[in-house]
């Protein structure tokens, strides 16, 4: 499926492909044809040139989010290891007391 960007390229193609052969088709001279295709293409140049434009800054937004997004999992994932580490540093540390309790109760 084609998105928005790309309906309104083809669309513009569309139109100027269009215009190009009316014109060609049209009783005007070679010269004054010429103009008119030259000046179309320039339009069309333009009206390319900002589509590509606002694709490039679409994806160097989508870009930044990612980039923070990935930032943002792999700080949780420190959180939680550490988190993690200390849960664990604590359990042993109570096992090696009651390990340490419960030979002092049986000596």
């Amino acid at each position: 499926m084609a998105s928005s960007g790309d309906k309104v390229v083809y669309f513009l193609m569309g139109g100027f492909i269009g215009a190009a052969v009316a014109l060609l088709l049209a009783p005007k001279s070679g010269e004054e044809t010429r103009r008119l295709l030259d000046d179309m293409y320039q339009e069309g140049a333009g009206h390319l040139g900002e589509k590509i434009q606002d694709g490039k800054d679409f994806i160097a937004e989508k870009s930044r989010e990612v980039v923070e997004d990935v930032e943002e999992k792999i700080e949780q994932g420190k959180e939680t290891v550490e988190k993690t580490k200390k849960q664990l540093a604590a359990a042993v540390e109570a096992g090696v007391k009651a390990s340490k309790k419960k030979k002092k109760s049986v000596s």
